[in-house]
């Protein structure tokens, strides 16, 4: 067997498509489906099934990444050992909201960067939720208690709500659309509206948050989105206050691996930092 066609298996596990392995691999398309091949053909089972949004593992395929996930970590802690100072290296991939993101977490990254220069992040802004189980990230940041037995979770703030608007705007409300009618922010709206129309809808926290400096009316919007626009006045709320609580999850077998570990404790230090402001 041959290590360079496992390699090339797990950036496809990894990222999902043939493609996404071939730019971190900075090989051909066509190199990335001749070395997956030969080690199906090698192994003489099918590790991946292709769809047309890309490549899912098979029960055989998780199996061998596995095996492959525990090569490239000793792989890794050899290339770490040998490194000058020691510094950690590799990819560590975070799956979090957009919103999140951009407004919040990404910008308060840079002194991770500064202490591992030779680490690299991948942030994932992603509808679906991510399977931390199949590897598709490292990390996940969600708004829900984890239930699944073999994900670690770490509180790491509470998210208040408000109502804002701009001067001048009108008495209609700005939310989400109909798919997403079921999300407590959705909820609280509908019921705490006040039978204000419904004057804009968006799919996107930030969509709202767009409408509302434009002119649309009201919304309800996190705190944490809210801060940094200083055109916003902030509304007395109708009703009882929401909060949601964030989680950071890992999966147990990845919760000791020293880049992931390094992340995981540099979020939790910049949601302890800002709690005030997350909470509103």
């Amino acid at each position: 067997m041959d290590w360079d066609d496992l390699r090339v298996f797990l950036e496809v596990a990894r990222g999902g498509s043939l493609s996404a392995a071939a730019r971190t691999l900075r090989l051909s398309h066509a190199t990335v489906g001749r070395r997956l091949a030969a080690l199906e053909a090698g192994l003489g089972r099918t590790l991946m099934e292709r769809r047309p949004d890309g490549h899912r593992l098979t029960d055989d395929g998780e199996a061998v990444r596995a095996l492959a996930e525990a090569m490239d970590e000793r792989a890794q802690a050899i290339l770490r050992r040998e490194g000058a100072g020691g510094g950690l290296s590799g990819t560590v991939r975070v799956t979090m909201t957009q919103a999140m993101a951009d407004r919040f977490l990404v910008p308060r990254l840079g002194s991770l960067r500064a202490a591992h220069p030779d680490l690299d992040l991948e942030i994932i802004t992603d509808n679906r939720t991510l399977s931390l189980a199949r590897r598709e990230a490292d990390l996940a940041i969600r708004l829900a208690r984890p239930r699944q037995g073999e994900l670690i979770g770490r509180r790491l703030a509470t998210l208040g709500y408000g109502l804002y608007t701009i001067p001048g705007a009108p008495d209609t409300l700005i939310g989400y659309d109909e798919t997403l009618a079921d999300l407590p922010e959705a909820q609280w709206l509908a019921q705490h509206g006040g039978g204000r129309r419904m004057g804009f809808r968006a799919n996107s926290v930030l969509g709202q948050l767009a409408a509302t400096l434009a002119g649309f009316g009201i919304a309800f919007l996190p705190c944490l989105l809210a801060a940094g626009e200083p055109g916003l006045i902030r509304l007395p709320l109708p009703g009882p206050p929401l909060t949601r609580e964030a989680w950071l999850l890992v999966h147990r077998d990845r919760k000791d691996v020293p880049r992931v570990r390094a992340v995981l404790d540099h979020i939790a230090t910049v949601f302890a930092r800002d709690r005030a402001l997350l909470e509103g």
